[in-house]
């Protein structure tokens, strides 16, 4: 088991200055250091893994490498609302509210109450999480704890409303489409119907090579792959 000290001290040194720039021009802001999730991975989950004290420490840090971290190494299934809540809330951009939160949260005991708050919040990244939060529960649900009925209206919620919406809300709401189209057999022809209606989302990336997938392909990728309807061990990567 590591300290508190101990890792934070490991993220300094993991740190570089090439990556700190990078994660700049996605939205980070101080304090991190700039660690690849690769190295996140190899050298400090394990580290902090099974001790959800010190995960929950490091998220309350405020800087963004040890936020990630955390979103790796706590158990998501005895998270609380409340420190959930608080996650979202500290969120700041969107490798944390798209990936870190949302992740931890779909695999909590409170996934679909979260997603449903959340994607109706009047904050961006809260917003973001929640539509995240959905897309990665529907990943790795068992079919009969689905409500494809609110899964449909969500779906109609992306056809009608997309390109009016915030910049990343737009881009998890396509997320939310290919999700649907992979992991939910009985609704992949209208997933595919609504990725087709939407067509291509702008999303303004920054100064970044990011580029927004164009759902109906992403969905015939899946389908070419033979996964459509497969459900994935874990979301959190």
């Amino acid at each position: 088991m590591a300290t508190y000290q101990e890792v934070m001290e490991k993220l300094e040194e993991l740190g570089s200055e090439q990556t700190k720039k990078t994660f700049f021009n996605h939205g980070a802001q101080e304090p991190f250091y700039g660690v690849k999730v690769g190295d996140i991975k190899k050298h400090l989950v394990k580290k902090v893994k099974k001790d959800q004290e010190l995960a929950l420490k490091l998220y309350d840090s405020g800087n963004s490498d040890a936020m990630y971290l955390a979103g790796l190494s706590v158990n998501p299934k005895l998270m609380t609302k409340d420190q959930l809540h608080k996650w979202a809330q500290g969120a700041y951009w969107y490798m944390l509210s798209e990936y870190t939160v949302a992740q931890v949260a779909a695999e909590s005991p409170y996934a679909l109450e979260l997603a449903r708050e959340w994607i109706g919040s009047e904050q961006e990244m809260t917003a973001c999480a929640g539509w995240s939060t959905y897309s990665n529960f529907l990943s790795i649900a068992p079919d009969e704890s689905i409500d494809y009925e609110e899964v449909k209206e969500l779906l109609h919620q992306v056809e009608t409303g997309i390109h009016q919406e915030r910049n990343r809300v737009r881009y998890v709401m396509n997320g939310f489409v290919i999700s649907v189209g992979g992991y939910c057999l009985p609704l992949h022809e209208e997933a595919k119907r609504v990725a087709a209606a939407i067509g291509k989302v702008h999303v303004n990336v920054g100064n970044t090579a990011c580029k927004v997938p164009l759902a109906e392909a992403y969905i015939e990728k899946m389908e070419q792959r033979d996964s459509i309807g497969k459900k994935r061990k874990t979301c959190i990567c």
